[in-house]
């Protein structure tokens, strides 16, 4: 029964099953233990990931790292992905907006942390939390500033 509702369940579904009991999503798909890719990307630290939340159902998720051009941190990929988990949780989400601290949007990721994470031995280059990012929001607008 299980395996069932795991194979017909949207993915916001099988990620809070997943995680209810004490699993996964990313030990399956990729290949990677979820504690091992956050302790390698926790090595990664700098700026921050905001999200505001208003009345009127918008959300305003910020890149907050204007000293490196708002580029991802490792520290940062792994909140984008406690907000997008947040976002799929709040049932009055209408649309959100995606911008950048201090009048710039993103330079990318750091490539700092690309580099020791990307190598062939690590094969993380295949593995990305953000790969999650907008799964349960893809009917929901959002606009980039």
């Amino acid at each position: 029964m299980a395996r069932s509702l795991l194979k017909t369940s949207p993915n916001p579904v099988k990620t809070k099953l997943l995680h209810q009991i004490g699993l996964s999503l990313y030990n399956t798909s990729h290949g990677f233990h979820e504690e091992e890719v956050k302790k390698k990307l926790e090595q990664f630290p700098g700026g921050s990931i905001d999200l505001q939340k208003e009345n009127n159902g918008i959300g305003i998720l910020t890149l907050n790292n204007p000293s490196k051009m708002n580029a991802f941190s490792g520290v940062m990929m792994l909140q984008l992905l406690e907000k997008v988990i947040e976002l799929e949780n709040w049932t009055e989400g209408k649309g959100l907006i995606v911008r950048g601290a201090k009048n710039t949007f993103s330079s990318g990721s750091d490539l700092n942390a690309v580099k020791a994470l990307g190598t062939p031995e690590t094969s993380f280059n295949k593995c990305c939390i953000g790969s999650r990012s907008g799964v349960g929001w893809r009917s929901r607008s959002y606009y980039s500033v």
